[in-house]
């Protein structure tokens, strides 16, 4: 349950997003979070969603993380969320980025069905959530097949890229928000991205701050320049053992 009213959840989620120079929420995408929030954590306890449970973490790390990635993502595309987990950034983004038309998608069912009942329940029309491990998904129907795809704290960029840019279209984008681990990251994954179809083609550091913490952040964008070569994704074992 919020240990607060809804005019001072929305003062509160408000502030956040002011000091990190974010969008501010109409009071319908106030609303929309409020209830987000009241559904998250009451389903927490029965499905230990987030360890993130008191106001001011949710706030920072799980909205504002999520919103600001909106601004390196084109008006209208098609999305892929890899790994949504319990629906970040998913389920803020679709609240703050309606043009956008998002599909969640993640391995285990009880997530996938969390953030299709969340999309249902906040009335999110322009959201889908699909069941099941990337490195299948993406030698189907959904490879290639969307303008931008990203992933939130799924696993190391060699990794994440190997699973995540086959889905990107030509001309599409892979968004990877890290932190500060994103130099030695990047520079051990710049071959392999190179052989999946990708290269870099902006960076951005930036710090989200809150309730006196501060969060380091990355953006890290890939444009999709060739097709992936038919043989990636290779099995999640494999890409573990011997990473591009």
């Amino acid at each position: 349950m919020i240990e607060t009213d809804r005019t001072a959840f929305a003062d509160a989620l408000g502030a956040i997003f002011a000091e990190n120079h974010l969008p501010m929420p109409s009071e319908a995408q106030a609303e929309a979070f409020y209830r987000l929030t009241e559904h998250l954590l009451a389903e927490n306890e029965r499905y230990n969603l987030t360890a993130i449970t008191d106001l001011p973490g949710i706030l920072l790390r799980h909205y504002a993380d999520s919103v600001c990635c909106a601004q390196y993502i084109p008006e209208g595309v098609t999305l892929l969320d890899v790994g949504c987990g319990a629906g970040f950034p998913t389920l803020p983004l679709a609240i703050m980025r309606p043009d956008l038309r998002i599909t969640a998608m993640d391995a285990t069912k009880k997530r996938v069905d969390y953030v299709a009942g969340c999309a249902s329940l906040l009335d999110l029309p322009h959201v889908s959530a699909i069941c099941g491990r990337a490195e299948d998904l993406a030698r189907g129907e959904l490879r290639e097949a969307f303008d931008c795809v990203t992933a939130r704290a799924v696993a190391e960029l060699r990794i994440l890229a190997e699973l995540c840019i086959p889905f990107a279209r030509m001309g599409g984008v892979f968004l990877s928000m890290k932190a500060k681990s994103a130099n030695e990251e990047l520079a051990a994954a710049q071959a392999g991205i190179g052989t999946l179809g990708a290269r870099l083609t902006s960076r951005e550091d930036f710090s989200l701050t809150g309730n006196g913490e501060t969060l380091d952040r990355v953006a890290l964008l890939f444009t999709k320049t060739r097709q992936t070569p038919p043989t990636y994704p290779r099995p999640y074992a494999r890409m573990k053992k011997k990473p591009l």
